[in-house]
């Protein structure tokens, strides 16, 4: 019970009471990067120009009443253009702000901090292998982190068993660096950052069902299986949320 309400306590966090912390922003200390560096010899891929000709539904009303969890795909292939898009609607970056400080995107994100990156287990879109790439938002482009021919049983076991996740054509993987939102929000930064991932999320849900996939948010995962598959750290960098994507069977 003393978990339970701690972590009570933590979702009430308020802005107003967060005592003597001072943050690095107030410090003067130079802001986090925009997105994770990136080995200058690693293979990157152009993506499409986000296409809204991509979509089959471009009605909000519509696409909100149909919006479900969907956990059964076909087994055809993502454009690389419907990856290209659902890429742009959850973390393109429409604007860079006073010389990196931000970014403007269409997910909204507490302070404009933006804290995550969107990594990628790529079972079956066309012209991609399969492997685990990342998205670089600044320029529209994946970067291929290693190839991978047994991400499905992989990604499966560490999502305790949900086979679902393993076999989509594709699943978004969404890791957070919170100094991101550390430098700003120091000890409030946590729960900015999950309130952040919902909104991910639900830009996935929708860009899906306009487009005539489907996703659903995975929450349940063993963490240090998931940030061992896709090779980060698990303290600067760890996974927070995913969520597969395909065609609907």
């Amino acid at each position: 019970m003393d978990i339970i309400q701690s972590n009570r306590e933590f979702m009430k966090s308020q802005f107003g009471k967060v005592g003597r912390a001072v943050s690095d922003q107030a410090r003067g200390l130079p802001y986090p990067p925009l997105q994770k560096a990136l080995d200058n010899a690693a293979q990157r891929i152009k993506l499409p120009k986000p296409d809204s000709a991509v979509l089959n539904c471009n009605e909000l009303d519509a696409c909100l009443r149909k919006r479900r969890s969907r956990r059964n795909f076909s087994k055809d292939a993502l454009a690389q253009a419907e990856l290209a898009y659902l890429l742009w609607a959850t973390q393109g970056v429409q604007e860079v702000v006073d010389d990196g400080y931000c970014t403007l995107r269409p997910a909204p994100s507490a302070g404009a901090r933006h804290p995550f990156e969107t990594y990628l287990a790529v079972n079956r879109v066309e012209r991609l292998k399969p492997g685990v790439y990342r998205y670089l938002p600044l320029t529209h482009e994946l970067v291929l982190e290693f190839a991978e021919h047994n991400t499905a049983a992989k990604l499966t076991e560490a999502c305790l068993g949900q086979s679902f996740v393993g076999t989509a054509p594709v699943a978004f993987i969404w890791t957070c660096i919170p100094y991101r939102c550390e430098w700003r929000y120091v000890t409030l930064a946590h729960k900015v950052m999950l309130i952040d991932a919902g909104h991910l999320c639900q830009n996935l849900y929708l860009a899906a069902e306009a487009m005539g996939c489907g996703t659903c948010g995975i929450g349940a995962y063993d963490q240090e299986a998931m940030d061992a598959l896709i090779h980060v750290d698990g303290e600067d960098e760890y996974v927070v949320y995913l969520a597969p994507v395909g065609k609907l069977a």
